[in-house]
């Protein structure tokens, strides 16, 4: 019986699930006549949970916070880890989980300015985690 090497988080998929997230918003998010809101919150809130995710699986290549996929980590062990080693990366880290987790995932807040500031930082974080690898 063979054994089956666990698939280890990448910045590839990292930036994949960005993708994932920008297309969804692009493909499906109505914007309002203003162009300041989305309409529906439901694809805010799967865009943020993506972003979050992808930079979840940036993290966990350079870091290796989580030891299993199917454990759960809390913030502070990544912020914790992070913190030993790039003060400007925790920053970005910190900001990315009050906008993508928190405002656009749990709270589903449809500001255009603030989705793409999800986007922004999801994007800063991934791209450090590559220059870590």
């Amino acid at each position: 019986m063979k054994k089956t090497k666990k698939k280890q988080p990448s910045i590839k998929e990292a930036l994949r699930y960005v993708e994932n997230a920008r297309e969804l918003l692009r493909e499906r998010g109505q914007l309002d006549e203003e162009g300041f809101m989305y309409e529906d919150d439901k694809y805010v809130r799967a865009a943020g949970n993506y972003l979050w995710l992808g930079v979840l699986m940036a993290l966990d290549t350079v870091f290796h916070v989580r030891k299993d996929r199917r454990t759960r980590v809390d913030i502070n062990a990544y912020e914790d880890a992070v913190a030993k080693r790039d003060r400007k990366l925790l920053s970005w880290v910190s900001d990315g989980y009050d906008v993508m987790h928190l405002s656009m995932t749990y709270d589903g807040v449809s500001v255009k300015k603030i989705c793409d500031s999800g986007f922004d930082i999801a994007e800063k974080i991934i791209d450090r985690c590559s220059t870590m690898v």
